[in-house]
């Protein structure tokens, strides 16, 4: 992951913690925000474990995210929080979570993009035209 493409300050975690929308499961909690580029914040309570292991974590959530970006919606901005449970599972394991998570991420804005498209104000709406005999 390049460095332009990682949050780093507190005051853009915050814009996107408080008007972002969330999803999370057992191991991770996403926040995110449209934007006009991709980028991702990774954070991991100081009480999850030492130093050391929290950022071995993070280089692992860093290689997920390059290996699968295919799979992740794009124009988005990212706050990762990553729970203690994360501990107890293996790379694949958390592997596979993450990208579960992110496709969901997704596959809510297709439904929410489809949900506009068909919404009874427009055109296409059959119900506005009556059929003349």
């Amino acid at each position: 992951m390049k460095k332009e493409n990682i949050i780093k300050k507190n005051k853009d975690f915050s814009v996107i913690l408080n008007n972002g929308t969330k999803t999370k499961n057992e191991y991770y909690t996403v926040f995110y925000k449209p934007s006009t580029k991709t980028h991702y914040g990774i954070s991991i309570p100081t009480k999850t474990c030492n130093a050391v292991t929290r950022n071995k974590i993070k280089r692992q959530i860093k290689n997920i995210i390059d290996n699968n970006k295919n799979s992740i919606q794009t124009n988005y901005d990212y706050v990762i929080i990553i729970k203690k449970s994360i501990l107890d599972i293996d790379y694949q394991e958390k592997e596979q979570k993450l990208i579960e998570l992110m496709s969901k991420i997704g596959d809510k804005n297709e439904k929410e993009q489809k949900n506009t498209i068909n919404s009874p104000n427009t055109i296409s709406d059959n119900r506005m035209y009556k059929t003349i005999k």
